[in-house]
């Protein structure tokens, strides 16, 4: 095995200053997420391939140590009291270097007994420029409504978080911008410390740091005049709910789910309710909603990652159609929609397969799933 990922002069035991310089080494090397679990070596995810960084396993009490060192003193006392830890970690060598992390802690069980696994997933210090993002132009003109909901979803680490942020930075960039713009997120992820905001300002706030919700962060945007607001997930009814109410008075807002697909988003959105209230907030939904994208992360055959997406633009022709059906036919309405008027993965990975880009067997792959998902809509 190759050892050009082991983090040279490997302590004994890792303390503050060797751990800030593992993640250091992590984050140079371009890994997106670094692992650090009891009873073994460490791991960092680069490209999306697992490499080992360490040669030996970490103890119990290094692990302890280490998410006390990430979240403070009682941080082992709530991941074993049964709660995870979700926070930031930032590395400040000199003056003018910065290396930023978001952490998760879970207890687990190893060998019979209570673990801990941390994982500390890599934060560049500003957003990309959205013009590195290879967005299609249809898609790229519709992220600025003057009021509504644009829907981001994907799995976890599919990189929502950098579409999001590099949508608000090429906002607040320009010299007309002329924004107030008010961030919740779980926790903060991208800054825009360093970027040159002519005529914008942003406002970022932590959940549950310095507001107990992301619902809770929706109300208290309404209270500040925004003239945008993004919330880092929309994971309930009640941050639903208020997504939506800040749509209808008026703003743009930004979110993220965790769904695959633009039809399965539409499908969770309509099922959050009881069925005796699905038809009167499918209403509000279809009418708020401006644009759902779904976006993968494949590994593309130069050894990195691009991006795939699948997106629908709520426009009022989409929008009259799901309002002219019961909200039990929109996943099967929205997947037509799809297939007409917007972009389903399907399309996305021909494109990248004729340029190039992703194997044959992952473009085979994303076509037999994008083609399952017409079958269950009843498309042929």
């Amino acid at each position: 095995m190759s050892n050009d990922h082991f983090l040279p002069h490997e302590p004994i035991r890792f303390d503050k200053h060797h751990l800030d310089q593992l993640l250091v080494l992590c984050y140079q090397r371009e890994a997106s997420d670094i692992t650090l679990q009891t009873n073994e070596p460490v791991f960092a995810e680069i490209h999306g391939r697992l490499v080992r960084v360490t040669q030996r396993r970490l103890s119990a009490n290094e692990l302890s140590e280490i998410i006390n060192i990430m979240y403070g003193p009682n941080g082992t006392t709530q991941l074993l009291s049964g709660t995870d830890v979700d926070t930031h970690y930032e590395i400040k060598p000199a003056r003018h270097e910065r290396y930023r992390f978001r952490i998760n802690g879970t207890a687990c069980m190893v060998d019979g007994f209570d673990g801990i696994q941390v994982t500390a997933r890599s934060i560049p210090n500003e957003p990309p420029d959205i013009e590195t993002l290879e967005l299609d132009k249809t898609l790229l003109a519709s992220l600025e409504p003057d009021q509504g909901v644009i829907y981001v979803t994907g799995a976890t680490g599919s990189g929502k978080s950098t579409l999001l942020a590099s949508i608000i930075k090429h906002i607040v960039k320009k010299p007309d911008s002329n924004r107030k713009v008010l961030t919740y997120e779980s926790p903060i992820e991208f800054v825009y410390d360093d970027i040159e905001m002519p005529s914008a300002i942003v406002s970022q706030s932590e959940i549950p740091r310095h507001l107990p919700s992301f619902a809770a962060g929706v109300r208290n945007a309404l209270r500040r005049k925004p003239q945008l607001i993004l919330v880092g997930e929309a994971r309930d009814a009640e941050t639903i709910n208020a997504v939506m109410e800040a749509a209808m008075t008026g703003h743009p807002v930004y979110t993220t789910l965790h769904s695959n697909g633009v039809a399965e988003t539409v499908r969770r959105l309509v099922n959050t309710y009881p069925q005796e209230e699905r038809h009167g907030k499918s209403v509000d939904l279809f009418e708020t909603i401006r644009v759902v994208v779904w976006q993968k992360l494949i590994p593309s055959l130069d050894g990195r990652r691009v991006a795939l997406r699948e997106y629908l633009v709520f426009n009022e022709e989409v929008r009259d159609r799901l309002l002219a059906e019961e909200p039990d036919n929109a996943t099967a309405v929205t997947r037509r929609l799809l297939k007409e008027l917007g972009q389903t993965m399907e399309v996305d990975a021909n494109k990248k397969y004729e340029q190039g880009l992703i194997s044959e067997r992952d473009h085979r792959i994303l076509v037999a799933s994008s083609r399952k998902a017409d079958q269950d809509a009843g498309i042929t």
